[in-house]
């Protein structure tokens, strides 16, 4: 049965697309079938993961207009295991129109449920750096939440923002949603700032924080330039590792049985 995780978090620059492209490619490496889908009108992922609009064949913007199928904009990656629906939304007319189509908070959730998608074990979802529309029929539509945080007081928080709205959303429209973890991000360690977030984190948090921890480190960003994950740039880099860890945790977790809460 396929997991559907949501990387999401109402804050820019805390590593949440870096972390799904990455996620999904060290779930695919552990040779579970993933399907990672850039939900984001920015297209970040699509941009990570080194796909230019002419290579483009559709995105969920052509899933919602009913002018292709999801099975028709899924597209092939480096990695075998590793499937990738990218976001082609190039003017803001086609963003203010996509965001009318989602209005239907279940529409996202009934495409995912088509027997096609069911090869999948893992289905990994960039959303954007805000909660209301694609994030909510995101969240509609997931198993879980990976909640991804860097050192500092406004990550925080985003933090308390998206857990409040993980509340709204069980309560309304899915009562399944878990947390999946909270992840620490361009990690700095003995540094005031990484440790004054620590204590408050651990403090408010600490059954939902992850034992893998995102090191800061210049190989992830370099190979965003190369428009690949990090473990198809430099598989040795502590960066690439730790997402790798990252991978392995979520699949022991779900794999035993462990409660995700």
């Amino acid at each position: 049965m396929k997991k559907i995780i949501t990387v999401a978090v109402p804050k820019g620059g805390v590593g949440k697309t870096t972390t799904a492209v990455n996620l999904a490619a060290s779930l695919a490496v552990a040779e579970k079938k993933t399907l990672l889908i850039d939900f984001d009108p920015s297209g970040s992922c699509t941009i990570y993961m080194g796909f230019t609009p002419d290579m483009i064949q559709g995105d969920m913007f052509k899933v919602f207009s009913y002018a292709k199928s999801i099975t028709q904009v899924i597209h092939n990656t480096d990695l075998p295991n590793l499937d990738f629906i990218p976001s082609n939304v190039s003017t803001d007319d086609v963003e203010e129109r996509l965001e009318r189509l989602t209005r239907n908070t279940y529409l996202f959730s009934n495409i995912l449920s088509m027997e096609e998608l069911n090869k999948y074990e893992y289905i990994i979802i960039d959303c954007p750096h805000y909660i209301k529309g694609l994030t909510s029929i995101a969240l509609a539509a997931a198993s879980s939440i990976l909640i991804p945080v860097k050192a500092g007081k406004f990550s925080i928080a985003a933090l308390k923002r998206m857990v409040s709205y993980i509340s709204s959303v069980r309560n309304t429209v899915n009562a399944k949603l878990k947390i999946e973890g909270i992840l620490l991000t361009m990690y700095e360690s003995n540094t005031k700032a990484q440790n004054m977030t620590n204590e408050e984190l651990f403090k408010n948090y600490g059954e939902y924080i992850f034992k893998t921890i995102i090191p800061k480190n210049i190989a992830i960003t370099e190979s965003e330039f190369f428009g690949k994950p990090s473990i198809l740039f430099n598989a040795k880099a502590k960066g690439s590792l730790a997402y790798l860890n990252l991978a392995q945790e979520i699949i022991e977790k779900n794999s035993n049985n462990s409660p995700v809460i």
